[in-house]
């Protein structure tokens, strides 16, 4: 966590060396934080994907006969089929939804 953080404070302030840079293959934006329920990006080359993650909110949500409210926010991916095709985004997306679900174990 100690080498993340100085990455981040490095990245932040403009001063990561050449060897900690390269061009994106896939880009993650958040705009939840300014309240934006659902993201769908443009995909700029060299990039092949972009996954944006809306703002957190209040979802009736059924499950095993049972209905109620849980936390949700909605994650969208543009994808270049050139690179994969949608059945390898739609793995890639259920695979963050695992992760998310025990955010302890990341």
């Amino acid at each position: 966590m100690e080498q993340l953080r100085d990455l981040v404070s490095r990245a932040r302030a403009g001063r990561l060396q050449r060897a900690e840079m390269a061009d994106p293959t896939i880009t993650v934006t958040n705009l939840g934080d300014l309240g934006v329920e659902s993201v769908y990006g443009v995909i700029y080359p060299p990039q092949v994907a972009m996954v944006g993650f809306g703002r957190v909110m209040e979802q009736p949500w059924a499950e095993n006969g049972m209905i109620g409210v849980r936390h949700a926010a909605i994650a969208t991916l543009s994808a270049d089929h050139r690179v994969s095709d949608g059945m390898r985004g739609a793995r890639y997306l259920a695979r963050i939804e695992e992760l998310l679900q025990k955010p302890e174990e990341l």
